[in-house]
């Protein structure tokens, strides 16, 4: 899921100029397979958190399936999801209209996002952090659009913490492949260790972490998750970073599918994705710092 305002660079809070870039691209399998997460399966940590009435901002909300899933908690027109990407929002309200639920999508950027201060009581991001240059950039505006008091809500995965069975070296591959185009990207594959440190970072003190996973293990379910890395890993915009920046040949990628496929049918696979995720209270007392810095000025 990707909120970025395009594929190009920016300059981050050091001055630098950086490269940033949405590693998976917005082809079929990519949204097909973000099309699968609910907010039961993706976001249950911060399900606890809502109830009607509350306003919710979904950045990097992909084509909206979690949204729709936390509009239906807290009610109609409480709800709104941006992405980066005008081919994932349009899925989104198409997806919205089909579950006949009242929630707002819209393109935007998650560095400069279009709404006031304090307009949210709850802002969540899924998988969004690890794509940025900046994380600690897009948590403060973040921060910004929610409410003294409220939540601000991220869950990422960390790539160096996969697992899976059994054993191959042609996937041990594809982790240090996708690895080093993410990061040449400009973002952090391993971003679910990093949650709490880019949070205090920017500015958050009272934090709640946590992890879960997605377990792949039963045949369907090994099934979908093979295909969708067979497909990005062979014919998608990764596949073609790797081959363009010679990290890989064709022929290599095409190994690591059937790696995947012969995964898929082991009678032993299992796989499993650890993500890290934070709950942050953004500080009541931010009004006084406002007031501080400005007498300072």
């Amino acid at each position: 899921m990707s909120a970025m305002p395009f594929d190009g660079e920016r300059r981050c809070d050091a001055g630098e100029m950086v490269s940033e870039k949405y590693t998976h691209g917005h082809p079929a399998s990519v949204l097909r397979s973000h099309g699968w997460r609910t907010a039961e399966n993706s976001a249950a940590y911060l399900l606890p958190q809502l109830r009607p009435g509350l306003d919710v901002l979904d950045v990097g909300c992909g084509p909206g399936t979690i949204t729709i899933d936390l509009a239906r908690i807290v009610g109609a027109g409480h709800a709104v999801g941006v992405d980066g990407a005008a081919s994932a929002i349009e899925v989104a309200r198409k997806s919205a209209a089909t579950a006949d639920v009242d929630v707002a999508f819209a393109v935007d950027d998650a560095y400069g996002l279009r709404f006031e201060d304090d307009r949210f009581d709850v802002v969540h991001a899924h998988q969004l952090l690890q794509h940025l240059a900046d994380p600690v950039a897009a948590l403060q505006e973040m921060r910004r659009v929610c409410r003294p008091g409220g939540t601000v809500a991220v869950r990422d995965a960390d790539y160096a913490a996969m697992s899976w069975w059994p054993l191959d070296p042609r996937l041990d591959r594809w982790l240090e492949l996708y690895s080093a185009a993410a990061r040449a990207n400009g973002g952090e594959p391993d971003a679910g260790r990093r949650l709490i440190g880019w949070a205090r970072t920017a500015g958050f003190a009272d934090l709640r972490p946590s992890a879960s996973v997605w377990c792949f293990a039963e045949p369907e379910s090994r099934a979908w998750w093979a295909e969708t890395w067979a497909e990005r890993s062979t014919d998608s915009p990764l596949s073609e970073q790797l081959v363009r920046e010679a990290l890989a040949t064709q022929a290599e990628l095409q190994e690591i599918g059937n790696a995947w496929h012969e995964w898929s049918q082991h009678l032993d696979g299992w796989f499993a994705v650890v993500h890290g995720e934070l709950l942050a209270t953004v500080p009541n007392e931010r009004y006084s710092e406002v007031a501080a810095a400005e007498s300072s000025s």
